[in-house]
């Protein structure tokens, strides 16, 4: 039940706006940013898009949509919105009483970039092989992904892991002789093989690949910190190691051909939790 603003900003002590590092820090320019009301967040939510905010004073447990949402020790917070997440979300924060302040969020779309291809079918992915392989690499993956070490690059404005040009959007998605194809989960840049690849943001390494994948080639695996993580595909080399943990800017591995690609480039994915998020959003133009 939420209780009328002037006593819930008495119990728990509403938090002030909270912006990232880069944002100013004036008030004035700070009531411009998205505010709901009852809390106070970096952006207003979009499909594709990770902001940040701070919980009340006092809370215990913060969810989103009913899931539980980790919180730092210094009250921030992240929350990430997948391609097709739909136009509302509930925030609530609860105190040590367990009172609730609530409030739905509206999370705006975004245009993601659809092609129909009529005249062309799927490629069946083969079976056999595949198949065989296939379930230990994703059992590999997913033991990696219960790894929480505690990183704290989570706050961090992040940067490119690679300089060239974009040649795979995030969320676009091909509609073959009309079979959706998978959307495409991560953005690709194009760059010659042996580029490097550096640490969006700082992390602790929870998967670097011994050998290439049957779809990702070489891969690592980066965890940032509060379920956020990144991965980096189709690499000619690895320069880590499983966990180690990596600065922002660090050199990790290179750009190249390993896995179900094309041609050399790096497949750079983002996950907040079970989410996949759009690293163009997060990351911003590349300058």
């Amino acid at each position: 039940m939420s209780r009328p603003l002037p006593m819930l900003a008495a119990t728990l002590g509403l938090a002030l706006l909270w912006l990232p590092p880069s944002a100013v820090s004036d008030r004035a320019n700070a009531e411009t940013a998205c505010c709901t009301g009852r809390f106070a967040l970096s952006a207003a939510p979009r499909q594709g898009a990770l902001i940040r905010g701070r919980v009340p004073a006092g809370t215990t447990r913060l969810t989103l949509d009913g899931a539980p949402v980790a919180i730092a020790a210094d009250g921030q917070f992240i929350l990430g919105f997948g391609r097709d997440f739909g136009p509302a979300a509930t925030l609530s924060a609860y105190g040590p009483d367990g009172q609730a302040v609530t409030e739905t969020l509206s999370v705006a779309p975004t245009r993601w970039r659809v092609e129909a291809l009529s005249t062309v079918r799927r490629i069946p992915v083969p079976s056999a092989e595949f198949e065989a392989r296939r379930a230990g690499e994703l059992a590999a993956i997913a033991a990696a992904r219960k790894a929480r070490p505690g990183a704290e690059g989570w706050r961090q404005a992040f940067a490119w892991p690679a300089r060239g040009r974009i040649s795979g959007a995030f969320g676009s998605q091909r509609i073959y002789a009309g079979e959706p194809g998978a959307p495409h989960n991560g953005v690709d840049v194009a760059a010659p093989a042996g580029a490097p690849v550096t640490a969006p943001a700082d992390g602790v390494v929870i998967l670097a690949a011994p050998a290439p994948f049957t779809l990702e080639g070489l891969l690592i695996l980066v965890d940032h910190g509060m379920g956020l993580e990144s991965a980096f595909l189709h690499l000619s080399r690895i320069d880590v190691r499983t966990g180690d943990r990596v600065r922002q800017g660090q050199a990790i591995g290179a750009v190249g051909a390993t896995g179900r690609a094309s041609g050399p480039h790096l497949h750079w994915g983002l996950r907040w939790n079970d989410v996949r998020i759009d690293p163009q959003q997060v990351a911003g133009p590349m300058r």
